[in-house]
């Protein structure tokens, strides 16, 4: 029997004057092309030197702001797998196409992907909602999506990939922080008006008041684009509560935290908490208009480790030293180097050998920019949480980090 350490092979990512940013993955790399007919049994699209992939986001509308990263993110994964000797001795290409922040354009892009050009895999979806309107069409087709963001939980797909956190190593871990270090007992908890947020304050409610023994004292939704907060602020201004809770979405935080900070309520006064806003978000934010706020994410730019380093190094050389990556972008980058690993493992690209190979529990990324992460026979990854205080300069610093937390997306009592 092989040992822990000769079953996990490591492989090496190359950039193109980044160097090399390693990373362990259970999975024996190919020195050549095996058979097509052997590696490809049910049709996608394979020949003996490519397979194509399709990377699906919003290139347009509200949720462009979040989710531009992360096809970035996964067009340089799959340049670096390339670069490294592709998939099975093949090289990874991509059709992409826009969901332009349109519940039924994911549907039907993903169908497109699926059915007519028959690709091997999708890397792509941003919010729940385009994901729970394209997963029907992965379900009944048989594709593999792998989805790059942190999300409600209460979910899981064999058709599915779940390399964000689900709502045990984000919601429950960044209010158990946030009530112990701040000392905080009311909340009122603000969000954009879709499945996620609605869920995920559902939520945090119940944890809130049945574990942390607080008090929700405010609860709103606003339309996923709206840009008008001023009487959820005058609502806040009067409740005063301990924490704001923020699940705001897309390119409506960039007036909901310029408003507040118009209202004077700024991190002097009040502490926020949010789970929606990373590096991408606060580039079009303004890092002055958030400066002392928090976010729970599993992943900063700021991260201080090397293999992060080669990760932002390598990420600005391809989209340009003013591009930032933030919690789902570094997600993303997961994806492809996660399916690589099951491919390789199960030494077939057909979608159900993909999947039992990503079910043995043994799929890790040993140096992932995030640090260690493992895949769960539940689709999803063990992972960290981490607190990141915004400065100025739009870049966060880490105030607390996490033990690995083992996901859950069923947590007893939450749903």
């Amino acid at each position: 029997m092989l040992s822990h350490a000769q079953s996990i092979c490591s492989f090496k990512l190359k950039s193109l004057k980044a160097g090399i940013l390693a990373l362990a993955a259970t999975a024996s790399i190919s020195a050549f092309a095996a058979d097509t007919a052997k590696v490809n049994t049910t049709g996608l699209a394979i020949t003996d030197d490519t397979v194509t992939v399709g990377i699906l986001h919003s290139l347009t509308g509200t949720m462009a702001i979040s989710e531009t990263g992360a096809q970035e993110a996964e067009k340089l994964a799959i340049k670096q797998i390339n670069e490294s000797g592709g998939i099975l001795g093949r090289q990874i290409k991509i059709i992409q196409e826009d969901g332009a922040s349109d519940w039924p354009t994911f549907a039907e892009k993903s169908r497109k992907l699926l059915v007519k050009d028959k690709v091997a895999a999708v890397f792509g979806c941003w919010t729940s909602a385009s994901r729970k309107a394209a997963l029907p069409v992965f379900e009944k087709e048989n594709g593999l999506l792998y989805y790059p963001t942190f999300y409600e939980g209460l979910e899981q797909s064999k058709n599915v990939i779940y390399t964000g956190q689900e709502a045990t190593q984000q919601i429950l871990a960044g209010l158990d922080w946030v009530a112990k270090e701040k000392k905080a007992k009311t909340f009122y908890l603000i969000g954009s008006d879709y499945i996620w947020p609605r869920t995920s304050m559902k939520i945090a409610r119940k944890h809130i008041e049945n574990v942390l023994g607080g008090k929700v004292v405010g609860e709103e939704y606003k339309p996923l684009g709206n840009t008008q907060f001023g009487s959820v602020i005058n609502k806040i201004r009067l409740k005063k509560p301990d924490v704001i809770y923020a699940a705001v979405v897309g390119g409506s935080n960039v007036a909901w935290f310029k408003q507040l900070k118009a209202a004077g309520i700024t991190s002097k006064k009040q502490t926020l908490l949010t789970i929606s806003v990373t590096e991408d978000e606060v580039l079009g934010i303004g890092g002055e208009n958030l400066e002392g706020f928090y976010s729970i994410m599993k992943y900063f730019q700021s991260l201080d480790n090397p293999n992060n380093k080669a990760f932002v190094k390598a990420f600005k050389e391809m989209w340009g030293e003013d591009s930032v990556i933030g919690d789902v972008t570094q997600a993303a980058y997961l994806g492809p180097w996660l399916w690589k690993a099951a491919v390789e493992k199960a030494g077939s690209f057909d979608i159900d050998k993909v999947v039992e190979a990503s079910r043995t529990g043994d799929i890790e990324l040993t140096t992932a920019p995030e640090g260690y992460v493992k895949l769960h026979p539940n689709h999803h990854l063990w992972s960290k949480a981490r607190v990141g205080q915004w400065n100025k300069d739009g870049q966060a610093t880490v105030v607390f980090e996490s033990e690995l937390i083992e996901p859950n997306p069923f947590p007893k009592g939450y749903q």
